[in-house]
């Protein structure tokens, strides 16, 4: 049977287009100078090089093509920077170029679309944004009216762990306690997480403890997901991987806890009226929703606010109990590190008393083994993409508009030309952190958990045995939860509260 004659034709002019197309991109390419990078497959790009850890298949390949690659993730070029020249390249030297984001499913349906800081477009928006952040929630004046909670926080982590002595436990949970609920102090105004019950919520919201936690460690992994229909658009309506899937109904659950938190808050200041006082978090931004100061062209919506309060609890609570559980793991691995920070801490602080925060300039060992631990597992291993607004060059090479950028910092905290034995952990090197609310409940929370007990691996497990894998998410934490026993070292009455 003859193909109809429209058809014929059809094909041949699909063919002639395609041949055309070849022909001049080629020209083009060769007028372009890229960075190196592996040959890219045809609709696919290169994600076939892409592991269930990104971090890491990107590191080897950047062993292979240098510290600027270039790549194709299905329709879109990317770069990835993988040494701190080439990351000062795009986060300073061409950061008014770089300061933008792609847009992503979980930008649309979890961030409520593209309204919170992480994901949110360069733009008046995102500008905004910043400057409530500096300077209304993490100001100087507001971190310090804040300590009181981050040591009553600390004292009540400490008692608790004090009860479990001689037990194993997961650490990352008691972590994980003790930072929600500093933050949802900060950010809600009390530590509405009744961890007592047996029927464990959120105040009187419908979203229990265990839920939240597992709507954060959700909202992390999806965050950071490599999703197909984000690099290969034409395909995005089949949710290949599920995730869009996953993100709706996540969406659905952060709806529940915001409607609640803000019924709430609005309900107060409504019955205080000209009394109400904006001290905590989400008053401020439920404040500013109304203030008529604010440029108009970007007032900031119910939306923000909700992007806003989930960046400041989700990002407070996982990352730095993450952070805390790296360093504990690195330093039980090796005892002698946990006895030259004692040994610091009590010629310092003595025994009588916990650490405070104005201890913590006094406390250089312990300074350095949290600025390793940062190094050696970096909370965020893959920065959150960038994206070319224009042309330009960046160390010699074409940049096209639309580039994709992602700064490896796994990658750059393994440097060779930086550090030596780079999979040693070593708190003796020294890196320069941001000092930021997170490192400020690291370094209290840190430093009391080694004055405060003697750490070791339960009888059954051996130091070397202690695996150090990690899972790949938007943060990256152990892939299998440290199990530690921990004992008292100070006076006994230090753990009433």
């Amino acid at each position: 049977m003859e193909a109809p004659s429209w058809l014929v034709l059809f094909i041949a002019l699909l063919a002639s287009l395609v041949f055309l197309s070849r022909v001049f991109i080629g020209r083009r390419c060769k007028q372009i100078k890229f960075p190196p990078g592996p040959k890219p497959w045809p609709i696919i790009g290169n994600l076939n090089l892409i592991g269930s850890l990104p971090h890491q298949s990107l590191h080897e390949l950047s062993q292979r093509y240098g510290p600027l690659m270039h790549l194709k993730f299905g329709s879109y070029p990317v770069l990835v920077a993988s040494s701190p020249a080439m990351a000062k390249e795009f986060l300073k030297s061409h950061d008014q170029v770089f300061a933008s984001r792609p847009l992503t499913a979980a930008g649309k349906y979890i961030n409520y679309n593209y309204s919170d800081m992480g994901f949110a477009p360069y733009g008046p928006h995102w500008r905004q944004g910043r400057r409530v952040f500096m300077n209304e929630l993490f100001s100087a004046k507001r971190m310090e009216s804040f300590e009181y909670i981050r040591v009553e926080e600390m004292r009540a982590s400490v008692s608790r762990l004090y009860e479990l002595s001689g037990k194993p436990v997961v650490l990352v949970e008691q972590l994980t306690r003790l930072t929600l609920g500093i933050i949802s102090r900060m950010v809600l105004g009390n530590n509405c997480f009744d961890f007592s019950g047996a029927d464990r919520t959120v105040s009187n919201s419908t979203v229990s403890v265990e839920e939240l936690l597992e709507i954060i460690k959700e909202f992390f992994i999806l965050n950071g997901v490599f999703n197909i229909g984000d690099w290969i658009p034409w395909l995005d309506f089949l949710d290949l991987q599920g995730y869009v899937k996953r993100m709706k109904a996540l969406k659905k659950k952060l709806d529940r806890f915001h409607n609640y938190v803000f019924d709430e808050h609005e309900q107060k200041r409504k019955e205080l009226a000209e009394d109400f006082v904006a001290q905590y978090m989400v008053d401020v931004l439920l404040q500013l929703v109304d203030d008529p100061h604010l440029d108009p062209e970007v007032k900031l919506t119910y939306a923000a606010v909700r992007g806003f309060t989930q960046d400041l609890i989700g990002g407070g609570t996982d990352t730095s109990a993450i952070t805390m559980e790296w360093a504990i793991s690195e330093l039980i691995k090796q005892p002698l590190l946990i006895r030259q920070a004692t040994e610091e801490l009590d010629r310092v602080i003595g025994r009588e008393r916990w650490v405070e925060e104005k201890d913590i300039p006094q406390l250089p060992y312990l300074d350095a083994i949290i600025k390793e631990t940062m190094r050696k597992h970096p909370v965020c291993v893959l920065l959150p993409p960038h994206l070319a607004m224009e042309d330009c060059k960046v160390a010699g090479y074409d940049i096209p508009k639309g580039t994709r950028v992602f700064v490896n910092t796994w990658s750059i905290g393994r440097d060779p030309s930086l550090w030596k034995q780079a999979e040693e952990f070593r708190p003796e090197r020294r890196m320069c952190p941001g000092y930021n609310l997170g490192l400020k409940m690291i370094q209290l929370n840190l430093a009391n958990l080694l004055h405060g007990f003697n750490w070791k691996l339960p009888d059954d497990t051996k130091a070397e045995d202690l695996t150090m894998e990690e899972t790949y998410g938007m943060t990256t934490p152990r892939k299998f939860p440290l199990v530690a026993v921990m004992e008292p070292r100070l006076p006994l009455h230090l753990y009433k509260i």
